[in-house]
């Protein structure tokens, strides 16, 4: 849906332009001495924009799915490339063909007629400048959030902002062995394949990736969606349903089946944005929030379990959904200054 409304906005940006444009230069779809309405043609760019909008998703969403891993990031593009090129071809034949039926006037639309089309190749000039801008909001929206980068663009982060979340840090189990077993090389590509397979569900559970450190993932929500129909929870069960899922392929190629441990906690924590003026700037998290959630994950060991959550995050998954759980209240630990842990499991 993003990528449709992104492109039904460029395309009817680019008719606005021709169409006010038209006296300085004619071209295929803007000719003068057709006196034809502006929202006729806009009527046109909003079609154009379902179609490019469309298939340019399938394409990407097939990219990452089934390419990214398997093609170098040249060959790739060029496959792309030339697939959108395909796309913009039949997509402007068939409006062309299209717009002479509905308003009768003729419009180039002969075999090959692209090739020497001047505005066929200002259209696909434009494509591609919109193609950056829509990648570029891609991954701001994937690196701060979807409601956090417009507050950056705004700057209401240049100051910092208590907000409240839930965050989940989640380690591979018996990470020194298998790195020993494995060697630097192959364990990268473990853990490189781990968290694709992590990446390819976080969406679904509307959080985010705060940081990758080493073998460690930070994951965020912000309080609302993390509690919304167990979301903080669920993630991690599908994360480790799908590792399972896939284990002859690790088994295969690594001679080992990841398992991951997680430690989940939230409260409120200030947000601010870190490195103003410097050559790297990102969005950073500052309070007891994460340092807790830190130690709560470091307890799995301890106590051998897969998931220890705080306390106080699952009295409110408890009050917020209809989840059913067993847990069993343990000792503070006096080494990590922790005041209670609840082991859980889901029934």
């Amino acid at each position: 849906m993003q990528s449709v409304a992104f492109w039904i906005l460029a395309f009817c940006l680019f008719i606005l332009i021709r169409y006010f444009a038209h006296n300085q230069e004619q071209g295929f779809i803007l000719n003068p001495d057709y006196d034809i309405p502006i929202t006729q043609w806009l009527d046109f760019g909003i079609i154009l924009g379902v179609i490019i909008g469309f298939f340019y998703a399938l394409g990407e969403f097939s990219y990452e799915k089934f390419l990214t891993k398997r093609l170098n990031l040249g060959l790739s593009i060029l496959i792309r490339s030339l697939s959108y090129i395909l796309i913009l071809i039949l997509a402007i034949s068939f409006l062309t063909v299209f717009i002479e039926e509905r308003m009768d006037i003729d419009l180039p639309n002969e075999k090959g007629w692209w090739r020497t089309n001047k505005i066929f190749w200002l259209a696909v000039g434009y494509f591609w400048i919109s193609s950056l801008v829509f990648t570029i909001l891609k991954i701001a929206l994937e690196r701060f959030g979807k409601g956090v980068f417009f507050d950056i663009l705004l700057g209401r982060y240049r100051k910092p902002k208590e907000v409240e979340r839930i965050f989940m840090f989640i380690d591979l189990r018996s990470s020194t062995s298998i790195a020993e077993s494995l060697g630097h090389y192959k364990y990268s590509e473990f853990i490189q394949d781990c968290f694709f397979d992590l990446n390819i569900i976080i969406e679904k559970y509307d959080a985010t990736i705060y940081q990758y450190v080493g073998d460690e993932a930070v994951i965020s929500w912000s309080y609302d969606s993390g509690l919304k129909n167990n979301n903080c929870i669920k993630l991690f069960f599908e994360f480790k349903n799908r590792l399972l899922d896939r284990s002859d392929y690790y088994q295969s190629k690594y001679g080992v089946i990841p398992s991951f441990k997680v430690g989940l906690h939230g409260g409120a924590l200030m947000q601010t944005e870190v490195g103003i003026g410097s050559v790297k700037k990102e969005l950073a998290y500052h309070g007891d929030v994460i340092n807790t959630t830190a130690r709560i994950q470091g307890e799995c060991n301890t106590y051998d379990e897969y998931v220890l959550v705080s306390e106080s995050l699952l009295n409110d998954l408890i009050k917020n959904s209809s989840i059913s759980v067993s847990y069993t209240h343990l000792r503070a630990h006096e080494t990590t200054s922790l005041i209670s842990y609840a082991v859980f499991c889901l029934k």
